[in-house]
């Protein structure tokens, strides 16, 4: 991270204390306006949906509100640094449901990285809000607080970290592959990390239509031969890697049309893209400093270029996605946000660009035309 930006960012997060507040949505300055809002008026209010539970989204605050929860166990690339390094980030993400989308968010950090206490807590919050989004919680458990949470309650919940980068990585593509002139069905994809990031963006590929990829975890490619593998990875092995490569990561690029890494910074060489096919798509995706940078990539043969970061051309950041997709299922009721809906989405967001360009394959998260596009996806 550059110096400049974190001296800056530090001395004005110290100056607000925080980026996001509560403001009231009526005036308080009269005793009628304290007879409505607050007693003796509120109890109709609470009496009518003690009986109506199922209106609580008419009268308050749950149709227009998300909870961004996460345990501070994977905070952007910084890893498990707890709760309280997880809190500017959720702040932040609030600020963004607020500014792109005008979804009221609130964060909340956990101060617990066991499965069942992060699930019962939700659980037990869950009636203040119209939808969960979880955020920044490691794999393997975030697959299983997701799985159980979609289970067992009535509102929407989406582990971000998953599904909104997968649904903007595939707009990305769509128009990447565009420029290259090829196809998703015929591309042959890298994707570096079997986290979350990872597995999701290969899952929403391939129910996109994408018929050759190849994952890699921090041990290799995902093989036949590796007897290290979780039953996440063992599960994803049934779908992928159909020629049953093996080895490095230099080893899977060879012949490869597409790059994408949600690992490290760093991991990728000059080597590496050089072996890959005519006119290599790279998004190099970790944050924030991605497995190569952009300059380099470009100079090593690449035809398109993405990061997560805002200070180079072709942001990837699901930013573009989220804002959109809370949105929309808060306005048309969904109680699940299911892949077929992030893949209309994606075609929506990729179809902002018109004709896309090396430089341009993606709109900016300030494109006011994104938030209409994605929410209208969500039915």
């Amino acid at each position: 991270m550059s110096n400049v930006f974190a001296e800056r960012s530090l001395r004005i997060h110290k100056k607000l204390k925080g980026k996001i507040a509560v403001t009231p949505k009526a005036p308080l300055k009269t005793i009628m306006d304290l007879n409505l809002y607050y007693t003796p008026g509120v109890a109709a209010v609470s009496s009518y949906l003690g009986e109506h539970t199922e209106k609580a989204a008419e009268y308050t605050m749950k149709g227009n509100m998300v909870a961004v929860i996460s345990d501070g166990s994977a905070v952007l690339g910084l890893g498990n640094i707890g709760p309280e390094g997880a809190l500017p980030v959720m702040e932040g993400k609030a600020m963004l449901f607020k500014a792109l989308a005008g979804v009221d968010a609130f964060p909340i950090v956990l101060a617990t990285q066991q499965t069942e206490e992060i699930i019962s807590t939700i659980k037990n919050i869950a009636p203040g809000f119209g939808a969960i989004n979880l955020e920044d919680i490691s794999a393997p458990r975030c697959f299983e607080i997701e799985a159980r949470l979609k289970k067992e309650l009535t509102i929407p919940v989406f582990h971000d970290d998953q599904h909104g980068t997968a649904l903007v990585v595939l707009a990305g593509l769509l128009n990447a592959l565009k420029v290259v002139r090829k196809k998703l069905v015929s591309a042959h994809i890298v994707i570096s990390g079997a986290g979350a990031a990872g597995q999701a963006i290969t899952e929403l590929l391939l129910k996109a239509g994408a018929q050759h990829i190849i994952v890699l975890d921090s041990k290799g490619i995902i093989s036949r031969d590796r007897k290290d593998l979780d039953h996440h990875k063992k599960n994803l092995l049934k779908v992928i890697n159909k020629t049953h490569r093996r080895g490095s990561l230099s080893d899977a690029l060879v012949k490869a049309d597409v790059f994408i890494g949600v690992s490290k910074a760093g991991l990728l060489q000059v080597e590496d893209i050089k072996k890959m096919s005519a006119q290599p798509i790279i998004f190099a995706l970790a944050n924030p400093v991605p497995e190569i940078m952009p300059e380099i990539a470009k100079k090593a043969g690449a035809a398109v270029v993405a990061t997560g970061r805002s200070d180079f051309p072709n942001q990837l950041n699901n930013s573009l996605g989220f804002p959109g997709i809370f949105r929309g299922a808060l306005d048309n009721g969904v109680r699940h946000i299911s892949e077929e809906m992030l893949i209309r989405a994606a075609y929506n967001l990729a179809a902002l660009i018109a004709k896309p360009t090396a430089k341009k394959i993606i709109p900016t998260m300030f494109d006011k035309r994104i938030v209409a596009a994605v929410a209208k996806a969500m039915y």
